[in-house]
């Protein structure tokens, strides 16, 4: 709350009228005195807080910090390393931009070197009915 140039006029006004302008200056004179010593205990009651309770406290304060220094970067290397597990494993399963060619080429390649699994078991079938002939034939000899 700011007190203007109004309400000053208006407090010396009824000062004036319930004081008297004799005993005005020696009350005026008592309230700067006041005045002046409340100002001086106040500052002191704030040098004396900041001395025993801030400087203190923020001297502890740098202590915590400067001791949480090598937690935070430990924190911030591990919560890397887990952000690059996760997209490893959201990605897992994915193919790349790359590997669909190779897996491509892979594919054509093996698709050439080995036969269809129709074809083996044709081909499986026909050995067994061979075999088969041919043990029959050594029997019946």
């Amino acid at each position: 709350m700011r007190i203007g140039f109004a309400e000053i006029l208006v407090i010396l006004g009824v000062a004036l009228l319930v004081l008297g302008p004799d005993k005005m200056p020696y009350y005026a004179k008592k309230l700067g005195e006041a005045l002046k010593e409340f100002k001086k205990v106040s500052s002191e009651a704030t040098k004396d807080i900041r001395e025993s309770i801030i400087e203190p406290l923020e001297e502890a304060q740098k202590s915590l910090k400067e001791a949480m220094e090598p937690i935070t970067g430990l924190q911030k290397d591990i919560q890397s390393e887990v952000t690059d597990i996760k997209k490893s494993f959201k990605n897992l399963g994915k193919p790349s931009k790359e590997a669909p060619k190779a897996e491509e080429m892979n594919t054509e390649a093996q698709a050439e070197e080995t036969p269809a699994p129709a074809e083996e078991e044709t081909s499986t079938m026909e050995r067994t009915a061979v075999s088969e002939e041919a043990e029959t034939a050594q029997s019946a000899q």
